[in-house]
């Protein structure tokens, strides 16, 4: 018996060890994170300041390329030519107020190299933002700014200040907002569907390629229900699929559609969202927000219904193959300028 005891003794010691060495190692490291990146960006800020300030062609080049040779003697092969060059553009990126920021949320450094790359400082914030809030991995980061996920956002419709206004109450309350969350076209190419398919056969899909589609849709998404039924009048409706959103603490109603958005859609969207908001609404949970998925895109109907704040309806196109990205970079743009110009024409009618 007092073998036994000192067996338990022994490993809950062990346990305990471990766990402050874990701990220890995880705070180390984070400090030396944090510090390495402050220390390229003053890097990179001393050489802007003194060096690429002087305006002769090719001179910041030269001193970048000579002063790397040094450092490398010096301090290693890490502090080569383009070491230099990422710190440089650092400075020329981030404020100190951002770089302090960036610091504070546990971005790496190479989570700053890869929103270097993103030219739009509300998009760049965005980015920012949505790795700290959902502990984004670098990996994670990129695909998500090669997938354009900023510019499909219903966030990036909006005028400047406005994004700018919902980016800082995110860092104040800490929590997601639904315009960050809900996307004008989702890439559903992971579900690998045929060329002809029905709505039954996408929902099929969905459900045996749940943690992709998750994936595609955000990381605080938990699958509910499928095929939800919905009985109003002694009519029994189905509802395709029911998440919960675990940042935004509300249910999330899809709806599939083929072809394009029809106002009908709306409509029944709505009775959805009303009944789950006196049947399935728990306590502490803000109302219910509904989704409606179309394969086919008629923008104008889409972004009138993406810019109404007051709606607790989305809607957005779902893409069952990857499209040309250039293609796909140009719609977008253009949607955002039509979505910005119904915004500022609606403000000055309120005038």
């Amino acid at each position: 018996m007092t073998q036994i005891t000192d067996n338990k003794l022994e490993n809950h010691l062990y346990d305990d060890i471990c766990n402050i060495i874990e701990q220890t190692r995880y705070r180390v490291a984070t400090f030396v994170n944090s510090e390495a990146s402050l220390m390229n960006w003053h890097v990179g800020k001393r050489i802007k300041e003194d060096v690429l300030f002087n305006k002769r062609a090719g001179y910041g080049e030269e001193i970048l390329k000579r002063l790397s040779k040094q450092l490398k003697t010096r301090f290693g092969a890490g502090w080569g030519y383009q070491k230099l060059q990422h710190c440089v553009r650092a400075a020329y990126t981030f404020s100190e107020e951002e770089i302090m920021y960036a610091v504070r949320t546990q971005l790496s450094w190479t989570h700053l190299r890869s929103l270097m790359a993103v030219n739009n400082s509300l998009a760049r914030q965005f980015y920012m933002e949505m790795c700290r809030l959902e502990q984004w991995s670098t990996r994670t980061l990129d695909e998500k700014i090669d997938s354009q996920l900023y510019e499909r956002t219903a966030i990036s419709r909006k005028p400047d200040e406005i994004i700018k206004a919902e980016l800082k109450k995110s860092k104040e309350q800490n929590e997601l907002q639904p315009d960050m969350v809900f996307r004008s076209s989702y890439f559903l190419d992971m579900l690998g569907m045929p060329e002809v398919f029905s709505e039954n056969d996408l929902e099929s899909a969905i459900l045996n390629q749940i943690q992709a589609f998750l994936k595609e849709f955000g990381s605080d998404f938990a699958f509910v229900d499928r095929q939800k039924r919905i009985p109003v009048d002694g009519v029994d409706y189905r509802l395709d699929l029911l998440f919960y959103h675990r940042g935004l603490r509300r249910l999330v109603a899809i709806d599939l559609k083929l072809g394009k958005f029809k106002p009908a859609y709306e409509g029944q969207m709505l009775l959805y969202l009303r009944y789950l908001n006196r049947h399935d609404r728990k306590e502490g949970e803000a109302s219910p927000i509904g989704l409606i998925l179309c394969s086919e895109g008629n923008t104008e109907h889409i972004e009138y219904l993406m810019l109404d704040e007051d709606s607790p309806i989305k809607v957005a196109q779902y893409y069952t193959k990857l499209p040309d990205k250039k293609l796909l970079s140009e719609k977008l743009q253009r949607a955002i300028l039509i979505a910005k110009e119904h915004y500022r024409n609606r403000e000055a009618d309120k005038d």
